[in-house]
């Protein structure tokens, strides 16, 4: 077995334990006959050295990934990494992306520094740490709403710690629905709401990579003031294009994912 499968497994259970949604839109296209390929996964940290993208990164390098591209979010003020496995060209890739808290104001950075202070050392120590959620701390609402003020991506790591932020379908793998605009087509009329940001579909056959994504669906979370529903996660959507050489494109475009951040974004219809 992959080194890096317990990994996935721990992660895609509690992925869809936490998102009633995905496990819907992951059986609406089982039952259509499709095979679900996961084209990559996210995760979320802050750039903390005892939680950042190489500490993350640090149990996938163990199991047979190696660094294959890395990228800058100066609007929303991120670093990321992009890992793919370094034998098996079938295994999803791993996009790791930190917030660059000196970037934000003192009272984020401290809100950051306790919240990683409260993680047990043994955990920081662990490759469980990449699924732990938020398992030290119950959230406060005012501290979620503070955070947002200042980011969304904030705001929903300090609530729900460590887990896949996304999974992704690969669309190149589908038969009946390969091509975002039938696939968008198809989650839409099954009451799906698509993350808008930028356009439904974000970048384009010409930059070899289209993505969509559905917007993350609320889920009720205890804080200390009591239960609020906030976004959870979300799915993602990945078709990819070969370049001129007949390879398919395998990174990423900084300004789409940019874009896609925003699925998680609490937006009131």
């Amino acid at each position: 077995m992959d080194k890096a499968q317990p990994l996935f497994d721990h992660l895609w259970h509690n992925y869809i334990e936490q998102n009633p949604q995905v496990r819907k839109v992951y059986n609406l296209l089982s039952n259509e006959g499709e095979e679900v390929i996961n084209d990559h996964i996210a995760l979320r940290t802050f750039d903390d050295p005892r939680i950042n993208v190489d500490v993350l990164a640090k149990p996938f390098l163990n199991a047979g990934y190696h660094e294959a591209g890395k990228y800058v979010f100066e609007e929303k003020k991120l670093f990321a990494k992009h890992l793919e496995h370094s034998f098996n060209p079938k295994a999803p890739r791993i996009f790791i992306s930190q917030l660059e808290t000196e970037k934000f104001s003192f009272k984020l950075r401290q809100i950051v520094k306790q919240w990683v202070d409260l993680i047990p050392e043994q955990l920081l120590k662990s490759k469980e740490l990449l699924y732990s959620g938020n398992s030290w701390v119950i959230p406060g609402f005012n501290v979620y709403q503070e955070l947002k003020e200042e980011s969304e991506y904030a705001a929903w790591l300090y609530v729900y710690g460590f887990r896949a932020n996304h999974f992704t379908v690969s669309v190149n793998a589908l038969k009946k629905y390969n091509s975002l605009e039938k696939l968008n087509d198809f989650l839409k009329s099954n009451g799906f709401s698509m993350n808008q940001a930028g356009g439904e579909i974000k970048g384009s056959p010409k930059q070899l990579l289209e993505q969509s994504s559905i917007r993350a669906g609320k889920i009720p979370v205890l804080f200390k003031e009591g239960t609020y529903e906030i976004p959870a996660c979300y799915y993602e959507f990945a078709r990819r294009y070969p370049d001129k050489n007949g390879k398919l494109y395998n990174r990423f475009i900084a300004k789409s994912a940019d874009k896609i951040f925003e699925s998680t974004d609490n937006i009131t219809n």
